[in-house]
């Protein structure tokens, strides 16, 4: 384990590094007292095949997250590129999150954004504290996906398009 130093990188130049590589954006949610509880989370990755299992991570700062963690079931939805307005409507602070949103709730309320590139219903299987963030580790128990739908891409402090004229990637 590399021992603590006392960290000299400027926080802003750190903010700015970590945005030049993009990530999609998904919506955490769930039925809190019957109604639609959730964030933005721009953190979110594939962790394991068997078990099935996926990661984001939260600012230990949240004040949704101790809300979200209790819930038997969470809803992951990967936004697609269309839903950037609902991207900045979750990731508000005050007000309803999901005003003007389309959505449905699974069983164990898990809840879902209508449209999106891809869905996942979760449950916490473990809890990572790792610095200003905690990594949550969610078993994936259902999912769905829209392969024609392309996801909400975020880079560089903005929303992007993918490039449809890209080459596949074909496996080896």
């Amino acid at each position: 384990m590399i021992p603590d130093e006392p960290a000299d990188v400027d926080v802003t130049l750190l903010r700015r590094a970590f945005g030049a590589f993009p990530s999609g954006v998904i919506a955490l949610s769930a039925l809190r007292d019957g109604a639609p509880a959730g964030m933005a989370v721009s953190s979110f990755t594939s962790v394991s095949l068997q078990p099935p299992l996926i990661s984001v991570c939260v600012q230990n700062s949240s004040e949704t997250w101790p809300e979200l963690r209790g819930s038997r079931r969470l809803g992951i939805s990967v936004l697609a590129q269309e839903q950037h307005q609902a991207c900045r409507t979750l990731s508000t602070k005050d007000g309803d999150r999901f005003a003007g949103l389309t959505w449905s709730a699974g069983e164990g309320g898990a809840v879902f954004v209508t449209g999106a590139a891809a869905s996942y219903d979760c449950s916490v299987h473990d809890e990572l504290p790792a610095g200003d963030h905690t990594i949550v580790l969610l078993r994936v128990h259902r999912l769905a996906i829209e392969p024609d739908t392309a996801p909400l891409v975020f880079h560089g402090s903005r929303f992007r398009r993918l490039d449809d004229r890209a080459e596949p990637v074909i496996p080896a």
